[in-house]
């Protein structure tokens, strides 16, 4: 991956005073510095990397990336140093693409989707479509790298260096076709900024990182930085225009000159829902695209799936392939794990579901979109997770109060706040829940409180494995908490 050094000129890179080094690797974090790194020094919420440009130095590193505030923090360590110093304007963005050319390799066809919802759903629908139609593909965000090459990733978007290294690792082992998440922090962060996208979509723009993002609008112009920025001039923009931003984010991607492929059930759209009829285990959807309407199976659960789905088709279309050959395989999706997943059923036919609703509007969407599916009663956990944006906790518990026949309200990730306070919070929103701290206890109450035709929806943690409570990460997984609940209640432990 990467030849074994490169100069600065190769990188795209001027250094202060005109030296072209040659670099041998590059790091963001000084402790990963080796002989001849380049080591970029980012600045940070909390603190400048500058203040680690000192420690980098001993490690070795051969080359500084800064901005101007960086390069004064640590001008007396730079001083001594015969380490180039390159000086950017917008220090991230230079490292997104410093880092594609190093790495050299993407996979032929990327696209990448962004919105407050539905990202990791589209981005694997995206993936399988293309598995389907005979392409070698991955898909990369929450979940890690997935499909036909695999590999962790710490990070929905993760930094340059790490997003780069992967896409590599991905081309190298003969992948051409990769759809990507794109969160708000990273694209606010430009770590996508030297990615050659082919198309990208728009799910949908509700509150939600505002512990991250100054603002509402500042956390909307992060997301619009896909298509005021990132996305090529000819890249093909697909945009759920049902949702209230649709509208602006189209309005974004059009004057940069993209073409666009609007996803909806507005009758305006390109690829228009046309109508959906539930059962116990998925929907039939009619779509109507470029002229032709297509009915097909959608074997999941959840009205808003559609959306997802057609955001998926959309892009899978904008990458080359044929629309009757899309529609064609759409009842082979699966659900993705975490998201709208049955995890069991009772013996007395109730079911039970895990999903990633961790805001206000995913809870109500969830919510809204189940009933469908379900005869009788409506049976919903939440929690909100600590050191997250505070404001959406009683509104995450008004939205379960709203939609759901009986809540209960439990802990989700409290980290370094009091768990009682977080949970106080959202039953502001629903004053009439049930309280139930610990979470295992939560969903063996939640289970045993649905009968005959009744649902359960877990929310909040999806396809997480881990609780974190302070510093530590105790091992949790809802779909595995919910198994046992429903077989110590059914006596079906040995």
């Amino acid at each position: 991956m990467g030849a074994d050094a490169k100069s600065l000129t190769e990188l795209g890179l001027t250094a202060r005073g005109g030296a072209d080094a040659f670099v041998t690797g590059l790091a963001v974090d000084s402790r990963d510095v080796e002989e001849g790194y380049l080591f970029a020094a980012l600045p940070g919420t909390r603190m400048h990397g500058a203040e680690f440009i000192q420690y980098a130095l001993r490690m070795g590193a051969g080359a500084i990336l800064t901005d101007a505030e960086g390069a004064d923090i640590a001008k007396d360590d730079l001083a001594g140093s015969t380490a180039a110093v390159v000086i950017a304007a917008d220090p991230r963005q230079t490292l997104a693409f410093t880092a594609a050319l190093w790495f050299e390799k993407q996979p032929d066809t990327v696209v990448a989707v962004t919105g407050t919802n539905g990202k990791t759903s589209v981005a694997s629908f995206v993936r399988r479509i293309w598995q389907l139609l005979g392409h070698p593909a991955v898909n990369l965000g929450t979940t890690g790298v997935e499909g036909d090459w695999q590999a962790p990733l710490a990070h929905t978007t993760p930094e340059p260096i790490t997003l780069h290294r992967a896409l590599t690792g991905a081309a190298e082992a003969g992948i051409d076709h990769a759809a990507m998440e794109a969160s708000s922090h990273g694209l606010a962060q430009r770590r996508l900024d030297g990615v050659n996208l082919r198309a990208a979509g728009f799910t949908n723009f509700t509150q939600d990182h505002l512990d991250y993002h100054e603002s509402f609008e500042a956390y909307f112009d992060a997301k619009a930085g896909l298509f005021a920025r990132v996305l090529p001039e000819d890249g093909i923009a697909v945009i759920n225009i049902d949702d209230a931003r649709g509208v602006d984010m189209l309005a974004i991607a059009r004057a940069r000159g993209q073409e666009t492929m609007t996803v909806g059930r507005d009758a305006g759209a390109d690829m228009v829902l046309l109508g959906q009829r539930f059962d116990a285990t998925g929907q039939d959807v009619r779509i109507k695209f470029g002229g032709e309407t297509f009915q097909t199976r959608l074997n999941l659960v959840g009205g808003f799936q559609a959306e997802n789905v057609m955001v998926a088709a959309g892009l899978v279309i904008a990458s080359g392939a044929a629309p009757d050959r899309v529609f064609a395989v759409l009842p082979e999706l699966e659900t993705v794990r975490g998201r709208m997943q049955l995890a069991a059923t009772r013996s007395n036919g109730a079911a039970v579901y895990v999903d990633y609703a961790h805001t206000p509007d995913a809870v109500a969407t969830a919510c809204q979109a189940i009933r469908p599916h379900v005869m009788g009663r409506l049976v919903a956990i939440i929690g909100a997770g600590g050191d997250r944006d505070p404001g959406k906790r009683p509104l995450m518990g008004a939205a379960a109060a709203e939609f759901a026949d009986q809540v209960i309200v439990t802990d989700d990730n409290p980290r370094s706040e009091d768990p009682a306070l977080i949970r106080a919070a959202v039953l502001e929103g629903a004053p009439g829940a049930v309280e139930v701290g610990d979470r295992a206890e939560a969903i063996l109450r939640g289970v045993d409180a649905v009968g005959p035709g009744d649902a359960l929806l877990i929310c909040g943690k999806g396809h997480e494995t881990g609780q974190i409570v302070g510093d530590t990460v105790y091992p949790f997984d809802d779909v595995e908490q919910a198994s046992v609940a429903v077989a110590a209640l059914d006596g079906k432990l040995a």
